[in-house]
């Protein structure tokens, strides 16, 4: 499974899904008075994308997996201040359950990449 960009990873490619759907969402009105939860929401689903990205280009397995555990959790993170955006009614029930549901797909890419980089002992990426 050798790749040469980030952009072909399809953990990066759902994440990218996710903070482009968390940017639609919250260019809505109710999120306009709100702007520490806009703010962190679309902080912590960019920083999955990124992270998977920066990790990419680590050079090394264990660098990289350390950087997916991180886009993991900022994924995470994603999921939780979508249960305050749904608490605030800035966000109905069939938006949340679709962003949540992309922000747990995000995480099981980003598990099965780290399950194939602890076997491997090769680099993911081609340099």
């Amino acid at each position: 499974m050798t790749r040469k960009r980030f952009e072909e990873l399809e953990a990066w490619q759902e994440a990218r899904k996710l903070a482009k759907r968390v940017y639609t969402i919250t260019r809505s009105a109710p999120f306009n008075d709100d702007w520490d939860l806009r703010r962190q929401l679309r902080k912590s689903s960019t920083s999955s994308m990124g992270n998977i990205a920066e990790g990419f280009d680590s050079g090394t397995n264990p660098e990289f997996i350390r950087f997916l555990f991180i886009a993991r959790r900022s994924a995470g993170e994603t999921q939780s201040h979508l249960y305050a955006a749904l608490d605030q009614s800035y966000i109905d029930n069939l938006t949340f359950d679709e962003l949540y549901a992309l922000a747990r797909r995000v995480k099981v890419l980003i598990d099965g990449l780290i399950k194939y980089l602890k076997k491997s002992p090769r680099l993911l990426r081609h340099p």
